[in-house]
């Protein structure tokens, strides 16, 4: 973590959905938490970032996390549910998707959401432990 971005402490108010993010997160293979900006970020693997909280980040009005996205989903959500999903700044351009989670989220479909953020970044092996039953 570099000294110019401490990480931000999360609210009271918002504990339990970032305790539930983190859950779902760190249930896909291999996931990892770091942090990154400041704020507690999720890796397929050793590979790439699939969702990375926004803390209210510069002043942000809600607790989100942002999702890499295919191209085009961005659009389709932000068009379907403006109050829930948004085009985050800085990496927005690129496909992102903000997913509000102090407003009533939806939390079965914030985990579909992460699969396919997962799916989008993850490599091949990762992907195929998708598919493959836990071990008992």
């Amino acid at each position: 973590m570099s000294p110019g971005h401490p990480v931000r402490p999360v609210s009271t108010r918002d504990a339990a959905a970032v305790a539930r993010l983190r859950t779902l997160c760190l249930a896909l293979p291999e996931a990892n938490e770091r942090v990154s900006h400041g704020e507690p970020t999720w890796f397929a693997g050793k590979g790439r970032v699939f969702a990375m909280l926004d803390n209210h980040h510069h002043g942000s009005e809600h607790l989100s996390v942002w999702l890499p996205m295919p191209p085009d989903l961005q659009d389709t959500l932000v068009a379907a549910d403006s109050t829930r999903f948004f085009r985050p700044p800085y990496v927005g351009s690129a496909g992102w998707i903000g997913v509000v989670l102090d407003r009533r989220p939806d939390w079965e479909l914030i985990g579909k959401l992460l699969r396919e953020a997962f799916v989008h970044v993850a490599g091949a092996r990762l992907r195929a432990k998708l598919d493959r039953p836990s071990p008992t």
